[in-house]
């Protein structure tokens, strides 16, 4: 039987995939929904603090993922354009 925490675990990996090839704004969206799956595990196990935990990391994903979409976020990765 594939559980959450398995579907969780193939969408981190769809996720990197996603981050190693440059499709940062497809990879977020996927992460996101790993994340929902790991809300619904720890949810099933009642293990709240670790739900709220996840939930907050979650929430905070999504604003950076707004602020990316938006292009408010100009961060760069190589030095020499700082």
């Amino acid at each position: 039987m594939i559980s959450f925490a398995i579907i969780g675990g193939i969408l981190l990996n769809i996720g990197a995939y996603l981050t190693y090839k440059g499709k940062i704004y497809q990879a977020v969206i996927v992460y996101i929904f790993a994340d929902i799956c790991w809300i619904v595990m720890a949810v099933q196990k009642d293990d709240m603090l670790g739900a709220g935990f996840i939930i907050v990391g979650t929430i905070f994903g999504f604003l950076a993922y707004l602020k990316m979409k938006e292009g408010v976020m100009s961060k760069s990765l190589n030095k020499e354009n700082e």
